[in-house]
């Protein structure tokens, strides 16, 4: 019964910390970016786009389509990095496993 009681406060203590980790992506921030750098997008842990910013000599109006294509770049680009800094940060309590819901 001992045994139990112990391995119960260490699955409690893991769920504390995961929980903890999981808080704290909303702090990280990654960034993604298209174009050299004209398009860049900032992305939390979370996958909540936070900031996109587009400088000028990326706008031409006679060229509407390649500003999108740069957007949609820098926002996959950030959301990768986002996704890969959750499964670092979480994999460290699921030993790689994907956790469906979890992250």
């Amino acid at each position: 019964m001992n045994n139990m009681n112990q391995m119960m406060k260490q699955v409690k203590k893991m769920q504390e910390q995961m929980l903890k980790a999981q808080e704290e992506l909303a702090n990280k921030t990654v960034e993604g970016s298209a174009g050299g750098g004209v398009v860049t997008v900032q992305v939390n842990g979370h996958k909540k786009v936070l900031n996109l910013t587009i400088k000028p000599e990326a706008v031409d109006p006679d060229d509407v389509e390649m500003l999108q294509d740069l957007v949609l770049t820098a926002v996959n680009d950030a959301l990768t990095k986002a996704e890969e800094l959750a499964n670092q940060d979480m994999g460290k309590f699921t030993g790689g496993i994907k956790i469906p819901g979890l992250f």
